[in-house]
């Protein structure tokens, strides 16, 4: 049956509505598209360790993006999702992987300790370590020290002394720089 329409002003409005519809849809991004996307991406679905700890918020409301949106490496137990057209970025949490147990000790047993590789008075060799630099300085060290371990170390008598972290080849590298 076809509605009879006394006016081409209502045939004009309803057209427009249906229209609108999916006019309005398309300028969001698909977020079940960017779940199904980042899963893929981590090796894991929702819930999963290593995969989102939850969908994506349905309220989130995305321009759509022009070109695939990039999802990047995992970093501090979240993803980053983001438009460089259009410059959005979200963030999603992820569920942490389960971590390894370590084997029981007994009470009386002293943990296990790497040998030193830097002693206290040697002179070494202070960085400061980055992704497009790296500057280094003589010091000398005023601890012993094990690689991973923080030391103080200072470039001359008269001047405070640093803590940096001892690195396996006997350098200490300067917080914050690598």
């Amino acid at each position: 049956m076809v509605p009879n329409f006394r006016r081409p002003m209502e045939l004009g409005v309803l057209l427009c509505a249906c229209a609108a519809a999916p006019l309005s849809a398309q300028g969001f991004e698909n977020l079940d598209r960017l779940d199904i996307r980042v899963a893929a991406a981590l090796g894991a679905n929702v819930g999963e360790p290593g995969g989102p700890a939850a969908p994506l918020d349905r309220r989130l409301r995305l321009a759509a993006c022009p070109q695939p949106a990039e999802i990047g490496e995992p970093a501090l137990g979240a993803v980053t999702i983001r438009c460089q057209p259009l410059g959005w970025r979200i963030r999603v949490p992820l569920v942490a992987a389960p971590q390894a147990q370590a084997p029981a000790r007994s009470a009386d047993a002293a943990p296990a300790r790497a040998a030193p590789v830097i002693r206290r008075g040697d002179q070494i060799q202070l960085v400061a370590i980055s992704a497009a630099f790296t500057v280094s300085t003589l010091a000398v060290a005023e601890q012993d020290g094990a690689p991973g371990d923080r030391i103080r170390v200072r470039t001359e008598h008269r001047t405070a002394p640093v803590i940096g972290l001892v690195l396996d080849d006997g350098r200490v590298a300067l917080p914050g720089f690598n």
